[in-house]
């Protein structure tokens, strides 16, 4: 019914406004407990075969919503039912910051893709612990991806990375450091050695003063040498990264089958979803090889359907994420994926 009505009809109106509004939906429907009751039952599947202990986190099951889809944690743990066994939330910066000029958010239907230059458009780190102090904790799993602000300059970004993991450490089970996105100009040069060892560096010396502290991981972009891979193995052991995030979106526009005027005129962006396959595939394999299975991995990008899920965690992922592929697939998506583990 999604694929055949629905998406045909949302896919008819402005990606994100289509966004905002199944956010209302899903808050409307996950606070009467009859609708939510009728979610379990459709959306989710529990099963001891499908829990997994990773970082020292017990999931449910090995499937979760990639950062980037509810950025603010607006939704957080309702995720589950739509059958998630976690979610990341934001990319989150320590301002508020409104991103990048709209439309921003686009839909390549022909390659079942998404191109995305939304500039970490979030309410700030404050108000996300705010939302989050309110949540029973232990009741779902939540990670927070944390980033600079875009007016912050390279060489003040481990104070913006602090700031964040400092709000939100007593209210999240993870932290990923986003030093991946595309959107943010200047970011993906701090995944260089010297920076990014400096950066974890000071996270951790931050995060080793917890009681309890927190698994710490890297998300990489997918566009990296396999020398820079290299460098990214030797930082995440030189700083005892708990695991990485293998990958976010690529600025790659190779072998798309939409029309060469329709990305041109789109510009600027990340391209997520099926094209970005291969190519996130090859840099877990890359990276799970390279570690010699030793650092714990989650998959992420062009996870799009059952067989791409399997693939993944065939490849050496411990975990895996979707947001293409659950956008494409409706919220039915979750269960189709888990039944075929």
């Amino acid at each position: 019914m999604y694929r055949q009505i629905l998406r045909p009809l949302l896919f008819s109106l402005d990606p994100e406004r289509v966004h905002h509004l199944s956010f209302r939906v899903l808050d409307l429907a996950t606070r009467q407990g009859l609708l939510r009751r009728w979610m379990d039952r459709s959306f989710t599947l529990a099963a001891p075969a499908l829990e997994r202990e990773v970082f020292g986190l017990r999931f449910p099951n090995p499937l979760g919503l990639a950062a980037g889809f509810d950025k603010d944690g607006l939704l957080a743990d309702r995720w589950q039912h739509l059958g998630f066994g976690f979610a990341e939330l934001g990319t989150v910066t320590p301002r508020p910051q409104a991103g990048n000029p709209r439309p921003r958010l686009f839909r390549l239907p022909a390659d079942q893709a998404l191109i995305n230059r939304m500039g970490f458009n979030n309410a700030g780190v404050k108000a996300l612990a705010a939302r989050l102090r309110r949540r029973e904790r232990g009741a779902f799993i939540l990670g927070a991806n944390i980033g600079k602000n875009k007016d912050t300059p390279n060489e003040q970004a481990a104070q913006d990375y602090r700031i964040c993991f400092e709000e939100l450490a007593e209210w999240v089970e993870y932290f990923v450091v986003n030093v991946s996105s595309p959107n943010t100009p200047g970011l993906r040069s701090l995944q260089e050695k010297g920076p990014l060892t400096e950066l974890l560096g000071s996270l951790q010396a931050l995060n080793q003063q917890l009681s309890r502290p927190r698994p710490l991981l890297l998300k990489i972009a997918p566009d990296l040498t396999e020398p820079q891979l290299d460098d990214i193995v030797d930082v995440a052991r030189t700083t005892r990264l708990s695991g990485l995030v293998a990958a976010n979106t690529t600025i790659s526009r190779a072998g798309l089958r939409s029309p060469a005027r329709r990305t041109e005129a789109i510009g600027a962006g990340g391209l997520s979803g099926a094209p970005l396959r291969a190519q996130a595939r090859t840099v877990l394999q890359y990276l799970h090889q390279r570690s010699g299975g030793s650092l714990p991995l989650i998959g992420a990008g062009g996870i799009m359907t059952p067989q791409d899920a399997r693939e993944r965690l065939a490849d050496g992922a411990a975990l895996i994420q979707t947001y293409t592929g659950f956008v494409y697939g409706g919220p039915g998506f979750a269960r189709q994926v888990l039944r075929a583990l």
